[in-house]
């Protein structure tokens, strides 16, 4: 085939597809209404790393924040405030944001797009707080709940205390049971010290007061153990409830530390240019176009192309002039 031959016949074909399309793209791009972008720029680096308390801990915590911020932006809890807070339609939202990471730090830029000037500004304000409240409000949710549950463990471990004592009778028989061990310690010197000066009535009493003490300690003792358990449980529920107020203190300081109005600044609302939407467009398209143009010349010419008569046959005058072998 002559393909510059064949170049030059469907030049037409070549060069009109392309410039079509380019035309039509080029329209497309013009015709369209302005874009206006703006970016919001959050740097909270007290919200990454630290102790390990902290939501976002480790060499992997400067990813994991842009991550989960990127998809707290996004998330239709996010999307449905944001489109209240402004009256931006949701499809518009989530069509328009692009999270960035800056580098590979913590800090990170939300850039939205839009067609209306005077809501650029205001929906990436509104999705950044929106975004940083959904990632660490609920922190503080969790952590009141966690400290609700363990307030009512030791309300539960401490009534079951109370219980125990009203049924027998009995009020702290732990240290009850210490007191009246050291008492009769007491008792037993006395009882000597009395019987040495020959004071038979002081070491009687001391006596009476000893077997009272022993009949006491052996109607506590059996029942101690079932009393040191509830103890027990006592003190674990309130040592998980200092857990629990530790880590809501811990999730309150979070969100301090990721105050919208001290983590993130706004720049100028921009305008998009045509002429760079334009390059970014047009050449792509009209690379298609010519891409079409070839193949529809390739289809014209395998179509066009004539068959052989003898449809791979040889001519019989042929054949009887090749030589025999042949």
């Amino acid at each position: 085939m002559d393909y510059l031959g064949t170049a030059r016949k469907r030049l037409p074909i070549l060069v009109g597809i392309p410039v079509l399309a380019a035309l039509v793209a080029t329209l497309v791009v013009l015709l369209t209404p302005a874009k206006f972008a703006v970016t919001t720029y959050v740097a909270a680096p007290a919200l990454i790393g630290g102790v390990a308390a902290q939501q976002f801990a480790g060499q992997q915590a400067a990813n994991q924040f842009v991550a989960a911020f990127a998809a707290a932006a996004t998330s239709p809890k996010v999307i449905d405030q944001v489109s209240a807070d402004t009256g931006v339609a949701k499809d518009e939202l989530r069509d328009g944001v692009v999270v960035k990471q800056v580098g590979a730090s913590s800090q990170l830029t939300l850039t939205f797009t839009g067609s209306a000037k005077d809501k650029v500004a205001p929906v990436a304000v509104a999705m950044t707080a929106r975004a940083l409240t959904f990632l660490f409000a609920s922190q503080v949710d969790v952590a009141t709940q966690q400290v609700a549950a363990a307030e009512a463990d030791v309300n539960a471990a401490t009534k079951k205390i109370t219980d125990w004592e009203a049924a027998n009778k009995v009020t702290q028989p732990d240290k009850l049971w210490q007191a009246t061990l050291t008492e009769q310690g007491s008792l037993r010197q006395e009882e000597l010290r009395q019987s040495a000066v020959g004071n038979t009535r002081g070491a009687d009493a001391a006596k009476d007061a000893i077997e009272d003490n022993q009949k006491r300690l052996n109607d506590i003792g059996p029942k101690l153990p079932g009393y040191q358990a509830l103890i027990a449980q006592r003190d674990a529920s309130s040592n998980a409830l200092a857990e629990a107020q530790q880590g809501l203190q811990a999730a309150r300081a979070q969100v301090g530390a990721a105050d919208p109005k001290s983590v993130s600044s706004t720049s100028d609302v921009v305008s998009e240019s045509k002429l760079a939407a334009l390059a970014k467009t047009v050449p792509p398209v009209a690379g298609a176009g010519l891409l079409i143009a070839v193949l529809v010349v390739v289809l014209l010419e395998i179509v066009r192309r004539p068959q052989d008569p003898f449809d791979g046959k040889i001519p019989a005058q042929r054949r009887e002039k090749e030589p025999a072998g042949l």
